[in-house]
């Protein structure tokens, strides 16, 4: 099992970057990475908390990047549904009466979702790193779209 941190230049650096791959190596081990390579980039929002820059905009722009450029190319509505989805507990009923839409127009943006995030996107890991990228995302100013 490795983990990787840096580019480290000096000794401060240095030693911030061999205390960032210990905690990388930590969580891998927790995670049952055992015999992989990551770095705290590739641990998606165990990253952000474990890493020495805590790059909020940077896991932002990778979970949600593919829905917020979709949202600002077409003007649609993908990160709000997504968050009205999972505000709504899986429900579509629920978002649909948050979003003011047809229950089919929830299921064709969740669909869409799909097409843009991969087919995992509703299993709980992901689930859970989509969620907290959405209220980070708010909570930086963004527009849930």
């Amino acid at each position: 099992t490795v983990a990787a941190a840096g580019p480290a230049g000096g000794p401060r650096e240095l030693a911030a970057a061999y205390a960032e791959a210990a905690r990388c190596l930590r969580a891998m081990r927790v995670l049952g990475r055992a015999g992989e390579g990551a770095c705290v980039d590739e641990l998606g929002f165990l990253g952000v908390v474990l890493g020495n820059a805590q790059d909020v905009d940077g896991f932002v722009s990778a979970t949600l990047g593919p829905l917020l450029r979709y949202d600002e190319r077409r003007g649609t509505h993908l990160v709000r549904t997504l968050s009205a989805y999972f505000g709504a507990g899986g429900s579509l009923i629920r978002a649909k009466d948050e979003l003011h839409v047809h229950v089919n127009t929830v299921v064709q943006r969740l669909d869409r979702i799909q097409v843009l995030l991969g087919r995992d996107w509703n299993e709980p890991g992901r689930a859970l790193e989509l969620q907290l990228a959405l209220r980070l995302h708010l909570l930086g100013g963004g527009r849930e779209g």
